[in-house]
């Protein structure tokens, strides 16, 4: 066997010991995964009161839409729609509107509330010519407040 035989030998069994030793012990992976688990329990529930947030405000911003659809089907109409045609009558005719010139609404179909379920309209309304809600994450059963329960104008 020749001298460089020999290096070539030790280099390559040095090598694999170096691989053997690369990679992370268990004590370091489960330092690693408890600070992640600490960061996450001081961040996460930051995030999602900014998501909660944020769906609220975005039922406000769809809440106004549908109050300057509404407004134009009256300057059109001469009347709001009924609770019984509710916001459908944005998206399409009522039989009972002679001078309706919409659609008031793009797309095809109402759209839901950030929470995936429809908005409630009532004409005429409690203090207004209408009302339209959207009941948060509750659901029409659940708690009035931040993400419980919106309406136009509050």
């Amino acid at each position: 066997m020749s001298l460089s035989a020999t290096r070539f030998g030790r280099r390559k069994s040095q090598a694999r010991r170096r691989l053997a030793q690369a990679g992370f012990t268990l004590v370091e992976v489960l330092v690693v995964i408890s600070i992640i688990g600490l960061i996450m329990g001081l961040v996460g529930p930051r995030v999602l009161n900014y998501l909660s947030d944020a769906k609220v405000k975005a039922a406000k911003i769809q809440i106004e839409s549908f109050s300057s659809a509404l407004d134009l089907y009256f300057l059109d109409t001469g009347r709001y729609p009924s609770s019984s045609e509710g916001l459908n009558a944005l998206m399409q005719r009522p039989s009972s509107a002679a001078s309706w010139n919409g659609p008031y609404l793009k797309g095809t179909t109402v759209p839901k509330d950030p929470w995936g379920t429809p908005y409630a309209y009532k004409s005429p309304g409690d203090k207004k010519p209408y009302d339209i809600t959207s009941y948060g994450p509750d659901g029409p059963n659940g708690a009035k407040g931040a993400a419980g329960y919106i309406k136009n104008g509050e």
